[in-house]
């Protein structure tokens, strides 16, 4: 009902949007309102590639620490390397997904952890690169919570961090497929 109505009263005096709400008698206050943020319960990611790190553009800049290491730059690795979506740093017999589907004729389909990289979604050399103990793979698999600690010398990340953090989401893990997240 909220949804239906005051959003909507709400989007059409903020924004002069077009969207009708339902039918209502009358609202008070709305010139105390300046700005409205929905939120609902649509998925945010519809794909296993989407998690917490890459929806809300942390990721790009974890690649771009990655790609500054020295030992990145000896070895002419980019932020690209360390992606899982495209060929060069991520684990080829998966395609960076980490698991592996078998498809199931009359069953649903099952997928299984990927022999040739555990899990960690990248190939051995892109493993290779460390920050402080921790190769791509493993920072993707830490809480937010740790996260926060690991990147406090880096306010562009650790502001993004601090935002999940600050709302509840500290268990999540930076690379939690978005499709195992509630809307």
């Amino acid at each position: 009902m909220i949804n239906e109505t005051l959003v909507k009263i709400l989007f059409k005096k903020i924004y002069d949007s077009k969207v009708v709400p339902l039918h209502y008698k009358d609202v008070k206050g709305l010139e105390h309102i300046d700005k409205i943020i929905e939120i609902d319960q649509s998925p945010i990611g519809r794909t296993p590639r989407s998690n917490p790190a890459t929806y809300t553009g942390l990721f790009t800049h974890i690649r771009d620490l990655f790609a500054q290491l020295p030992e990145s730059k000896m070895r002419g690795y980019t932020a690209g390397r360390f992606s899982f979506n495209v060929a060069g740093g991520r684990c080829e017999e998966c395609e960076g997904d980490g698991v592996k589907k078998i498809e199931m004729n009359f069953l649903p389909d099952v997928y299984v952890t990927c022999e040739s990289c555990n899990g960690k979604r990248y190939n051995r050399e892109t493993l290779e690169i460390l920050y402080r103990t921790k190769s791509i793979s493993d920072v993707l698999d830490m809480t937010i919570e740790n996260a926060l600690e690991f990147f406090q010398d880096f306010p562009t990340i650790s502001r993004k961090i601090q935002a999940l953090h600050d709302v509840g989401l500290g268990y999540l893990r930076l690379g939690q497929q978005a499709t195992t997240l509630s809307g």
